[in-house]
């Protein structure tokens, strides 16, 4: 991805790191043995959660590889509106999501589950996994929710390990650049999970940027060799993409269907199940913008949800464990980009090779169109 990521890794493929238990070493490990970039997903995990991961992923393969990190979440100092975008004056955040508790109470007897702790904490372990990471260093670690100070960056490059970090904006990316990070994750609108905004700002959940327009605003805003996310499922776009100057296209949905993956069979079902035909950017689960299948849950809550994350997202766990639990997909947080219905159910290793044929296909077409345009 500059010299460096790309010398790392054959292919210009990388694995998203999905949270929740999607990214596990097994899909990490067959992706980059078929020469792609596997990622596993450290958000939502203890430090040694994280570290026993990477151990059971070593044991699969000699790679290279990533771990992706949440950054911290501040305080939410003053008023909070819901995802509707409300005007009026809204309460502080905490007295936000005890009304949303409110509202889910019925939802908690539906499940037989109590509702969680909104203050279980806010940083996710963000130091611990830092001091794990450096003292067993990985090739490649990605940051989603800000970026990490200079310092940090730096630190990581002392340990010869490339530091990755999302952005949603081209002023995004530049505080990336000035971060010293080698590459930018451009995450587009129409990714699956949750957008990597910096910043929680209400304001935007319904002017996000396509990632065609946002590759084009970055690659004019900084030199970082890019990594493109969002909705990407086949190779024809990452060719696309390579033509349009990224480096790598990560693709977390194309891979959520995997055999290797994670996922509960009823999220990959509802990837290409007619009754799923669209997804909605929403703070039903989490109190972050977040793109998903559009399900009762998100219908029925989404409107009335907090901005307050990581709060919400701790508060709704238990009924999402429930809803997964039987069965529900009405009631789960099926995370998925815009292309879902294109999913391949094939393994990863194999849905890694199809798409470096696609990709070379693409670019054999497009060589061959400028030869018949040049001998015009």
């Amino acid at each position: 991805m500059s010299s460096a990521l790309t010398d790392l890794v054959p292919l210009p493929i990388v694995q998203a790191p999905m949270a929740g238990g999607v990214s596990v070493p097994r899909l990490a490990a067959a992706v980059s043995e078929a020469g792609g970039l596997g990622f596993l997903a450290a958000g939502y995990k203890t430090a040694d959660g994280m570290y026993q991961e990477i151990k059971a992923l070593r044991a699969l393969t000699s790679r290279p590889f990533g771990v992706n990190l949440f950054m911290p979440q501040p305080e939410y100092p003053g008023a909070s509106t819901g995802s509707t975008g409300a005007a009026d004056a809204a309460p502080p955040a905490a007295a936000a999501v005890e009304v949303y508790a409110e509202q889910l109470a019925g939802e908690a007897t539906w499940y037989d589950a109590e509702l969680g702790d909104p203050d279980s904490g806010r940083d996710d372990g963000y130091e611990a996994k830092l001091a794990v990471l450096l003292d067993n260093p990985v090739p490649v670690v990605s940051f989603h929710f800000g970026c990490p100070t200079p310092e940090v960056i730096e630190s990581f490059a002392r340990k010869g390990t490339l530091a990755l970090v999302t952005a949603t904006s081209a002023e995004e990316a530049q505080a990336v650049e000035r971060s010293g990070a080698h590459a930018v994750i451009v995450q587009g609108v129409e990714a699956g999970g949750h957008q990597g905004t910096h910043r929680d700002d209400p304001e935007r959940d319904r002017a996000g940027i396509g990632l065609l327009s946002l590759v084009a605003q970055v690659r004019e805003a900084v030199a970082l060799p890019m990594v493109a996310a969002g909705g990407i499922m086949r190779g024809s776009q990452i060719a696309a993409l390579l033509t349009a100057g990224v480096s790598a296209a990560q693709l977390g949905t194309a891979f959520l269907a995997t055999a290797e993956s994670g996922a509960h069979a009823v999220h990959k079902q509802a990837l290409t199940d007619p009754l799923f035909v669209r997804t909605e950017l929403t703070r039903a689960f989490s109190g972050r913008p977040a793109r998903g299948l559009v399900n009762r849950f998100l219908r029925e809550h989404g409107p009335y949800a907090p901005a307050a994350y990581p709060e919400v997202h701790h508060l709704t766990s238990p009924l999402r464990k429930a809803a997964a639990k039987a069965g529900d997909a009405q009631g789960m947080a099926l995370w998925a980009g815009q292309g879902h219905r294109m999913a391949r159910e094939l393994p990863a290793g194999e849905l890694v090779q199809v798409l470096a044929a696609e990709i070379a296909a693409a670019q054999a077409a497009q060589a061959s169109a400028q030869v018949g345009n040049e001998g015009r």
